[in-house]
């Protein structure tokens, strides 16, 4: 890039301003201590978590103590709004990776979700009041919650579950007499309505049999009541908040009925009115460093490919033989709605197959992307042959026109090397986290989405899933560049209509399902909850793509670098973020 200095400044002042002021706002402004504890469940796996101590905290002076659980497919970070929240008020709070989450040991699900052995771990701490012990969890982590609670009957005083249910997938049924003082939050939008309470629409939860038994009344149960009697744990609440079920990760008001429910069943916290939220402006940090880390490829690229040992891979662009007219808004519409389209029927294959995680391809959700990525992939690569073959040869195109060739010669070393200065650019990116993780105990994040370091097992995982996704996206660069990029495109545009092919058509996936959702009835397709939440995230991952594809391609004039990248990336992503099914 001509300016990358100043593009480079910019970068680096993104990632350093928005990891401090994460730091600021997680630490309260250093008024709470956040460290990192691993300790060993009875069966020997290792549960990573954040710990979060008031400095006010001493043996002396014990805290009330709140183990908050995130869900599936999440890590810790998920719920530091609530931890953070929690903390500012004088709680001890102890976040976990689920077992085969984040930096827990694998394999997922084992020992109750985690929940167990978390609940032992908190009632260890010299620090913490024993007498009073709140459990809060977020869809699975309501279930690991629940498994603790049924483990541990009279070690904790409260519970809070969020988008979750109790007797759902090994979590005890609930009763008028357990678990102790609950709080039942589940959104108004909860895409989990079915699966945790057995209706399609989710506002109907409070006329089940199943939340009337356990608030012990035969009405339907009211929202913002109180049931039964603290005191003698009985107590229960059901708050409804206009979110969807990730949410409520994102919503003062989910926050703070947990926060009020804990100030009501828990003693010894700091009198702050829930209203009162900071954890916003955590996530603006994280986003900061996230934009940064994004806006830091192009420098990084640019000035990689000027030293000598990649500066033969500096090319301009070929001779463009790409559609035209209407034949570019037809093949724009195919290339856009294509991976939409074929998501939720082609990720099922391997399911449907019956594979199980293995120690070749440890975890399911990224077993089914790349299944799902390189079906698409063989269907865009086949159109795009046939389109060169019976029309596009003719006007003297070849593989070179596509990036794809050297000379009219596929150059092994010369993809190789392309390989070399993707890994180098993913370097730089991965040291620019490993530095904000050092400095300020940050990754980079917003909502659900997050770029996270990877562990060492996630690392050996990593390298088996990236041979799929870089020929998955090799051939979107193919496609991409060879048939629908124009030479009169500004930098500024190209990027632009990039951004909108990769993305157009999940984000029209994503309105068709919410759109009745959000009207008060199910999704389009009431089967899919877990991949409508997933396929959110496609939209930050292909939005990262957008940029290293058009700058990847305008400094070598291949597709190779930019299809490298872009694997190297999401795979980092996808592998850091999954659960881990397979038991090393």
């Amino acid at each position: 890039m001509k300016y990358y200095p100043r593009v480079l400044i910019l970068a680096v002042a993104l990632i350093l301003s928005g990891g401090f002021l994460a730091n600021q706002i997680q630490t309260n402004g250093g008024t709470v201590q956040v460290s990192h504890v691993r300790f060993a469940g009875n069966d020997g796996i290792i549960t990573h978590a954040r710990l979060y101590v008031p400095n006010s905290v001493s043996n002396a002076n014990p805290a009330p103590g709140i183990v908050a659980t995130h869900g599936y497919i999440n890590s810790n970070e998920t719920q530091a709004v609530f931890a953070l929240e929690f903390a500012r008020r004088g709680y001890v709070v102890l976040a976990p990776d689920q077992t085969g989450h984040g930096y827990s040991d694998p394999a997922a699900f084992a020992n109750g979700f985690g929940g167990i052995d978390t609940l032992a771990y908190i009632k260890t701490l010299p620090f913490v009041d024993q007498n009073n012990i709140g459990l809060e969890g977020h869809s699975m982590g309501g279930w690991a919650s629940l498994v603790a609670a049924g483990v541990y009957p009279n070690d904790y005083q409260s519970l809070v579950i969020l988008g979750s249910s109790p007797g759902t997938y090994g979590a005890p049924e609930g009763t008028p007499d357990w678990p102790r003082n609950i709080a039942v939050i589940f959104s108004k939008y909860d895409e989990f309505s079915s699966l945790m309470w057995g209706v399609d629409i989710p506002t109907d939860i409070r006329q089940t049999d199943k939340l009337k038994t356990l608030f012990d009344t035969p009405e339907d149960v009211i929202a913002g009541k109180i049931y039964g009697n603290i005191a003698d744990g009985s107590a229960r609440i059901f708050h409804q908040p206009a979110v969807t079920h990730p949410g409520v990760h994102f919503s003062s008001v989910a926050i703070g009925h947990a926060i009020d429910w804990f100030d009501q069943t828990l003693a010894g916290a700091h009198p702050i009115p829930s209203t009162d939220q900071i954890w916003l402006w955590k996530e603006i940090g994280t986003l900061l460093a996230l934009i940064g880390m994004v806006i830091l490829i192009a420098p990084a690229l640019s000035r990689l490919v000027q030293t000598s040992t990649f500066h033969s891979l500096k090319a301009s662009t070929p001779k463009l033989f790409s559609l035209t007219g209407r034949s570019w808004w037809l093949g724009a519409l195919i290339f856009t709605t294509l991976p939409a389209l074929t998501l939720f029927p082609l990720k099922g294959i391997s399911e449907t197959l019956g594979w199980q995680a293995s120690a070749l391809f440890a975890q399911n959700i990224s077993t089914q992307i790349i299944v799902w990525a390189l079906l698409t992939g063989l269907i865009s690569m086949s159109l795009f042959l046939l389109w060169h073959f019976l029309l596009n040869r003719k006007t003297g195109a070849s593989f070179a026109s596509y990036g794809l060739t050297w000379n009219g010669r596929v150059q092994l070393s010369s993809i190789a090397h392309s390989f070399l200065l993707a890994f180098a650019v993913v370097g730089v990116l991965y040291t620019s986290l490993v530095l904000t993780d050092y400095l300020f105990d940050v990754d980079y994040r917003i909502w659900v989405f997050a770029i996270k370091l990877l562990s060492p097992l996630q690392m050996g995982i990593a390298l088996l899933y990236l041979l799929p996704f870089s020929l998955f996206l090799i051939i979107v660069a193919s496609v991409l560049h060879g048939q629908l990029r124009r030479n009169n495109w500004s930098f500024s545009q190209e990027l632009g209509v990039n951004w909108l092919l990769l993305n157009l058509g999940y984000l029209l996936l994503l309105i068709a399902q919410y759109t009745p959702l959000l009207m008060g009835n199910t999704l389009l397709i009431a089967s899919e909850p877990l991949w409508s939440i997933i396929a959110l995230q496609f939209v930050p991952i292909m939005t990262i793509a957008a940029v290293v594809f058009t700058v990847a391609y305008r400094v070598t004039g291949r597709v190779y670098t930019g299809g490298f990248i872009n694997a190297m990336i999401i795979t980092w992503v996808i592998v850091a973020s999954q659960a881990t099914h397979y038991a090393f």
